[in-house]
């Protein structure tokens, strides 16, 4: 029943420039409603209620609370295009609150951790492979790029000789971004083994553009020989990269490097400063052994 109108909306999405994973969220979450409501006794868009949102939001196959909330959010877009087009008069999904997501304690390697990996990838950098690898461990921790930024370089997105580094974000977006002069020297090293001077600046053993996973076999098999009992992936990196620059930056510096637009983005990575916190636990009046507390 729905059909035409979520592509019209979609096609809508897309002028209007929202972000490509956004829409792709957007066809999933509204494909499920239009099979639910197809299932059901509704005969026009005028005969959707407020109560078959929440049952196909809350119920409809069980959902997790992040596809809740994902539903939601279409819903309220997509039930403003509809009234932007006058098929109805009120927005029933406007109204329609959140979920509540309870913020999980993010993790991040400590300075000593993320040298031990660096040291265990330097060791094995004898080969392309070894130094493709040294190299992405590098530009994850040092800069805090997503994997799809990293996977997705190509050869003639680096410049040695200016020391920057032309990264593609989500979205499509492109940015420049100051490499450090440690990574410049790697990458020369990296250079001399590949035959070519553009195309993937990361490829796998076929020969082709690395995978998501074969990085993630990597970064398991580095864990399990230095017995590192944290998980590593991806995400860990850029909150490692995020809360070290953090301790030697302004706040708008990380931001920029870890290419958010808005600032409370990169709260979420800037975790709280353990240097600033011990100093401050130091000179705090009632932290002294001898303070004397009067009723």
């Amino acid at each position: 029943m729905l059909a035409i109108k979520i592509e019209h909306f979609l096609d809508y999405c897309k002028v209007s420039n929202f972000a490509t994973r956004s829409i792709q969220s957007l066809r999933v979450r509204l494909n499920e409603f239009n099979k639910f409501i197809n299932k059901g006794p509704v005969g026009s868009i005028q005969g959707i209620f407020y109560k078959h949102l929440k049952e196909f939001i809350t119920q409809y196959r069980n959902p997790s609370i992040h596809v809740k909330k994902a539903r939601i959010w279409s819903l309220r877009q997509f039930f403003h295009f509809l009234k932007l087009n006058g098929w109805i008069k009120i927005n029933i999904a406007s109204d329609f609150p959140y979920p509540k997501i309870e913020k999980t304690i993010p993790h991040f390697l400590t300075i000593e951790e993320y040298n031990s990996l660096l040291n265990f990838f330097y060791g094995r950098a004898s080969d392309a492979s070894g130094f493709r690898n040294l190299v992405m461990i590098m530009m994850l921790g040092l800069l805090g790029l997503r994997l799809s930024s990293v996977i997705s370089l190509n050869i003639e997105n680096v410049d040695i000789e200016t020391g920057l580094l032309q990264i593609t974000e989500k979205g499509g977006k492109q940015r420049p971004l100051i490499m450090p002069k440690i990574l410049c020297l790697i990458l020369i090293q990296y250079f001399g083994f590949l035959d070519k001077k553009q195309g993937p600046l990361f490829l796998s053993k076929r020969n082709k553009r690395l995978a998501p996973r074969t990085l993630q076999d990597v970064f398991q098999k580095a864990a399990d020989s230095l017995d590192i009992s944290k998980h590593l992936h991806a995400h860990l990196f850029r909150h490692t990269a995020a809360t070290h620059m953090n301790k030697v930056s302004d706040p708008e510096i990380t931001r920029h490097v870890l290419g958010h637009m808005r600032s409370n983005s990169t709260k979420k990575y800037t975790h709280l400063n353990p240097d600033k916190y011990a100093v401050y636990m130091q000179i705090h009046p009632y932290m002294g052994l001898n303070s004397e507390v009067t009723p």
